[in-house]
């Protein structure tokens, strides 16, 4: 069992480069891989603000996402909304890499991003 961070959710979906081979295999091999509601709100506002491309509407591509095997949409419980809230004030405020970061702990999963402040952070193992 993994959880994706967005970015590492929108290139593993399109076979980008951005992802390294080493992480898109350890990916590929998990029985299941979590995403985050959120992450599906966050692939519209990157369409909507123009930072990403996705060649098509980001609900149809939100869904297409899904049809991978083993992806799966990891619920957004009151446990993850309350953890995503006392992750302590070092961690920054941005509420989508919290609820992200409590799905990961939450789901006792490892997060794959490559966000230094996550990363950095010792909230969650992380992958890359």
């Amino acid at each position: 069992m993994i959880v994706l961070d967005t970015h590492a959710w929108i290139w593993w979906t399109a076979g980008a480069p951005e992802l390294p081979v080493e992480v898109r295999t350890r990916i590929d091999a998990e029985d299941e891989v979590f995403v985050s509601p959120i992450c599906c709100w966050e692939v519209a506002m990157l369409v909507e603000k123009g930072r990403i491309d996705l060649g098509r509407q980001p609900l149809s591509w939100v869904r297409l996402a899904f049809s991978k095997p083993a992806t799966r949409l990891a619920a957004l419980t009151p446990e993850i909304a309350v953890i995503a809230g006392q992750l302590g004030g070092g961690f920054h405020g941005d509420p989508a890499d919290r609820l992200i970061v409590a799905t990961a702990r939450q789901l006792r999963a490892p997060l794959v991003t490559s966000d230094e402040r996550i990363r950095r952070s010792g909230l969650v193992e992380t992958v890359w």
